[in-house]
């Protein structure tokens, strides 16, 4: 197997990852809608490793979702972040950050996360739009400008 290419052990849906690629990601509250501070936490934890572990090019945080479309940086030669690391460190940051900010405790996230690898210019474009669109679709805003909590 090429060093830019592999296979995430993850629980249950398999995670492949190819060195250099854009992947869309999605990932879910187990606890439904977070409060609005907790969604700028989201957002200020996403812009931390942003240029260290990966390139990003859109997040959006949604009320109960996050949307990222990320490229994980290479590491050495031939050797990536992993996709699942990157993830994990977002979504465990995040949620002790919140969890103190509330007085909660527990799991915050469901531990999978759907990621899909960009093949095209005209898939990542569509991605894109989708993620801009995403509040207006859900009626939080009637203008994606309107919404505040969109990472660049």
């Amino acid at each position: 197997m090429q060093d830019n290419f592999y296979k995430s052990p993850r629980r249950r849906l398999p995670h492949v990852q190819i060195g250099g690629r854009w992947y869309f990601i999605s990932f879910n509250s187990k606890r439904g809608p977070l409060p609005e501070v907790g969604k700028k936490i989201v957002m200020d934890t996403i812009r931390h490793d942003r240029g260290k572990r990966y390139e990003l090019h859109l997040a959006v945080v949604m009320p109960d979702h996050v949307h990222m479309l990320i490229r994980p940086l290479k590491k050495g030669p031939g050797k990536y972040f992993d996709l699942s690391e990157i993830i994990k460190l977002i979504k465990g940051v995040s949620s002790r950050r919140i969890n103190k900010l509330v007085g909660a405790s527990g799991q915050l996230w469901w531990d999978e996360y759907y990621d899909t690898m960009m093949r095209s210019e005209e898939e990542f474009k569509g991605r894109v739009e989708y993620m801009l669109n995403n509040p207006v679709r859900a009626r939080l805003v009637d203008d994606p400008e309107k919404y505040e909590f969109f990472v660049r």
